[in-house]
């Protein structure tokens, strides 16, 4: 097992002389970045090598924590596990990670310079993670360029610490097609940079949308998830397109009691074919509801997976 691979001088001839020449061992090679990030890495290494997104903690892996653990624990310390095991609100942990970020990734694979405007964009886009990006309004804080800060986004999503959902539209006049969203990689650090110490009523259906992100991530291994909105304001949490069958559309609530369908509705008034997955935290046993004309199914964050790849 090779922890931080890129940071060695040539790893993918490494990588490369042990998988030709000794096919029987399997290696384990993780790192910090994203590996295709590095200018370190001169071959790609197609047909050698399998890509797996180690994303922060997913539901899987509350139950090996037993009672130390549990939802509000993981929404609000986060998926990191020194963080999530830990007793007090992580604020120093945090700023060391930064610290650790900005020299091991930053430095080494970007060369960017302004380390305090990179760091003062990062602390915003957690702030105001899962809302519209709008570039120019970070730029103002962050004072930088308009072209400065779309360049940040770009490294934050290369590096995985930042998610860009982009809209799925059918390029309709109604819908929005351009502006996308953009995620905090974990409710912890969100929690952090919002200053949130406790978790309240108000705080659970922001993280749960994070956290429901973050499982399409590490179960499907992919970040072609979309949202959906229109001009008029409505709007669909996530919206998932796989090869071969209609757009799913998926709504996330911290519960399932009054549901309000018009969201869902006005999508399927665009794109009538599909499934329609209302995923909650009080969902145990999924189940079946018709509103509006659309039939519904309210599941869990255990049930969500297997709902999207049904062929039904």
């Amino acid at each position: 097992m090779l922890d931080e691979v890129h940071r060695l001088a040539n790893p993918s001839e490494l990588l490369k002389i042990a998988a030709d020449h000794f096919p029987d061992v399997r290696i384990l090679a993780t790192g910090s970045s994203t590996l295709g990030a590095s200018r370190r890495f001169r071959d790609t290494l197609t047909g050698r090598k399998a890509e797996l997104w180690l994303t922060p903690m997913m539901s899987a892996d509350l139950a090996d924590f037993g009672e130390k653990g549990g939802l509000d624990r993981r929404l609000l310390r986060g998926g990191l596990p020194p963080f999530y095991l830990s007793d007090e609100t992580p604020d120093r942990d945090v700023q060391e990670w930064m610290d650790s970020y900005w020299a091991k990734d930053i430095i080494e694979l970007f060369r960017l310079e302004r380390r305090q405007s990179f760091q003062r964009f990062v602390e915003l886009l957690h702030a105001q993670s899962g809302g519209l990006f709008e570039a120019t309004r970070f730029a103002r804080d962050c004072e930088v360029s308009r072209p400065t800060i779309s360049n940040y986004l770009a490294v934050l999503e290369a590096t995985f610490v930042a998610q860009v959902v982009r809209p799925y539209s059918g390029r309709r006049a109604t819908e929005i097609v351009a502006a996308p969203k953009a995620y905090g990689f974990d409710t912890g650090f969100v929690c952090a940079f919002r200053g949130i110490e406790r978790l309240r009523a108000e705080d659970r259906g922001m993280l749960w949308e994070h956290y429901v992100l973050n499982e399409m991530h590490a179960r499907l291994q992919t970040r072609t998830v979309q949202y959906w909105r229109d001009k008029r304001g409505h709007e669909v949490d996530f919206v998932l397109r796989r090869p071969g069958a209609q757009p799913v559309a998926i709504e996330c609530k911290s519960t399932s009691a009054n549901f309000d369908v018009s969201n869902l509705a006005a999508f399927r008034r665009a794109h009538p074919k599909g499934k329609n997955l209302v995923v909650t935290t009080d969902v145990t046993k999924p189940f079946r509801e018709t509103h509006a004309g659309l039939e519904i199914e309210f599941v869990g964050l255990d049930g969500l997976i297997g709902r999207i790849e049904a062929k039904r």
